[in-house]
């Protein structure tokens, strides 16, 4: 039997304002968003909590009706911080079980206690003449063992990895007692990574893609400009009033119809139930084929770049 699979659509909660976290997770909610992407690193988890318990509070769902995500951050890989990773996760979402829990990265940093700085963040030291990251030698497979033991304590349901290729979860399938449930990668129609979506899908692994709209959150990072997006593309605008839909609704049924979840942020009240629309139409073959003709293997979200740029420190994981 095939493990439960995330909500076709979810709220991605990278960038969304701490200030504004609570509302937006509320009223996704109540809007029926019932998946949420959450992570340490994101640092408003416990905004996202405290979304959560009011739109319990108020009728609009029962915990056991959401479906909610977190990830293991870089620097806490040595398998005994794992479960404390976890469990301060747990704390602040307000949960007692997370639906999945996911490697963020293939990378592995050294320890900063929470008292120190939390979330951790990527360089070791920030206030250094030169903050760098300071990677450890942890083995993937050792980190993914103790996942295994939170599903086994029952704080987690799945496990699952972020940002990996091919060849590690290879790897990881050949050590692994219990087998990655899910992976969650950088992919939309400039980088459709069809290889990777058939592996899984062959595998049994279920595939949520993030940045599902291309580059709309880079550009304030300087990692994207607004040239690059792909809702400005004629093919998808094309397709956008053919349909009746608007350019995002299109892309991310593009995902969904591909067979991944996805998880786009947003900020905006208005944008929520125009994502959640998505799931209301159905894009044609020569449709489909249009938009997967986009790909330019374009990844925005790059460690091979933005590790060297911003925290001084060449770490390609991906070729």
């Amino acid at each position: 039997m095939m493990p439960p699979r995330p909500p076709s659509i979810g709220l991605g909660l990278w960038k969304i304002e701490r200030d504004r976290t609570a509302g937006i997770v509320a009223e996704a909610i109540r809007l029926g968003y019932r998946h949420l992407d959450s992570a340490c690193d994101y640092g408003n988890e416990a905004e996202a909590g405290e979304g959560i318990r009011r739109a319990v509070a108020v009728g609009h769902c029962r915990r056991d009706d959401l479906w909610v995500t977190s990830k293991l951050w870089n620097t806490d890989h040595e398998p005994s911080r794992v479960r404390a990773a976890c469990e301060r996760s747990l704390a602040d979402l307000g949960l007692d079980e997370l639906d999945l829990y996911l490697v963020h990265f293939p990378i592995a940093l050294e320890h900063v206690p929470f008292e120190e700085r939390y979330p951790p963040g990527w360089v070791r030291d920030p206030a250094a003449a030169v903050p760098r990251m300071h990677p450890i030698p942890v083995p993937l497979a050792d980190t993914w063992g103790a996942l295994e033991r939170l599903v086994e304590a029952g704080l987690v349901r799945q496990i699952g990895l972020c940002n990996c290729p091919v060849a590690v979860i290879r790897d990881l399938l050949a050590r692994a007692r219990i087998q990655p449930a899910a992976l969650q990668v950088e992919m939309h129609p400039f980088l459709v990574q069809e290889r990777l979506l058939r592996f899984c899908h062959e595998a049994g692994i279920a595939v949520t893609a993030f940045s599902p709209l291309g580059a709309g959150s880079y550009v304030p990072l300087g990692m994207a400009t607004p040239a690059d997006s792909v809702l400005g593309h004629p093919v998808v605008t094309e397709i956008a009033a053919a349909t009746g839909r608007t350019p995002a609704q299109v892309v991310l049924r593009w995902g969904i119809q591909r067979g991944t979840s996805v998880i786009p942020k947003t900020s905006r009240v208005e944008r929520l139930a125009e994502n959640l629309e998505a799931v209301g139409f159905t894009l044609d073959d020569p449709q489909m084929r249009a938009i997967s003709a986009l790909d330019q293997h374009r990844r925005f979200n790059d460690p091979g770049v933005f590790c060297e740029r911003a925290f001084g420190t060449f770490f390609p994981i991906i070729d």
